[in-house]
C-alpha cells in the first residue's frame, strides 16, 4: 500500500450515482466518437460520401469531418476519444464494483476531464465561427463531456481532493447539476443565435 509520511495513503471511492454518471457519459462520447470514425473512413474511401446526420446547410457533419479541426493532432479528433471515453467507462465500472483510488488518480481523472472540456470549447469555437456547420454525434460528445466535467470537479471538491472553501464545497454538494446545465444553455443559447436567422426562416 502506498504510503505519505509513514502513513497509508487515502483512497477516495464514490457512491453508485456518480459511477452511473461516469458510465454514461463516457458510453455517449465513446458511441459519438464510433460514428465519427466510421463515417470518417468512409469519407476518405469515397470522397463523394455524405454522412447520415448532414442534414442541411447548418447541420452538416460532412463539412465539419474534412475541416482541418477535425485532425487537430494529425489524426481524426474522434480516435482521441475511442480512447479517453473508454478509460471514463472503466474508471466508472471500477468505481460500480468498489473500487477507491489515491488522490494523484482522481487528479489525473480531473485534469483528464480539463483537457477535455477545454478542447471541446475549442472545436465549438471552431465548428460555429469557423466552420460554419454543426455535427450532431460532436454535440453528443460536447454534452457528455461538459456533464462529465463538472461531475467530476464537483467529486474533487466535496471529497476535499482539492482545496475549496466550505461555501464551494456545500454549493457543488448540492447544485452541481445547475453549473451543469448552465453551461449547455451557454452552447445552446451560442448555436441558436449564431444561425437565428436558419432556425427561423
Amino acid at each position: 500500500m502506498a504510503t505519505t509520511a509513514g502513513r497509508p495513503e487515502r483512497t477516495v471511492g464514490a457512491g453508485w450515482g456518480f459511477a452511473l454518471l461516469l458510465v454514461l457519459t463516457g458510453a455517449a462520447g465513446l458511441l459519438a466518437s464510433w460514428v465519427i470514425t466510421i463515417d470518417k473512413f468512409k469519407l476518405l474511401e469515397d470522397p463523394d460520401f455524405t454522412p447520415g446526420c448532414s442534414l442541411n446547410p447548418v447541420v452538416s457533419c460532412g463539412s465539419v469531418m474534412e475541416s482541418d479541426q477535425a485532425e487537430a493532432f494529425g489524426f481524426p479528433n474522434p480516435m482521441l476519444g475511442l480512447v479517453a471515453y473508454g478509460v471514463v467507462i472503466c474508471v466508472g465500472v471500477s468505481l460500480w464494483a468498489g473500487a477507491r483510488f489515491p488522490r494523484w488518480y482522481w487528479l489525473g481523472l480531473g485534469a483528464g476531464c480539463l483537457f477535455g472540456v477545454g478542447f471541446v470549447s475549442w472545436l465549438q469555437f471552431e465548428s460555429l465561427y469557423r466552420i460554419n456547420a454543426l455535427c450532431l454525434w460532436c454535440c453528443l460528445a460536447w454534452i457528455a463531456t461538459i456533464v462529465l466535467f463538472w461531475y467530476v470537479v464537483s467529486h474533487l471538491v466535496t471529497r476535499q481532493l482539492l482545496p475549496a472553501p466550505g461555501w464551494l464545497v456545500t454549493f457543488f454538494d448540492e447544485f452541481t447539476w445547475a453549473v451543469a446545465v448552465l453551461h449547455l444553455g451557454i452552447v445552446g443559447m451560442l448555436i441558436l443565435t449564431r444561425w437565428w436567422d436558419f432556425w427561423t426562416s
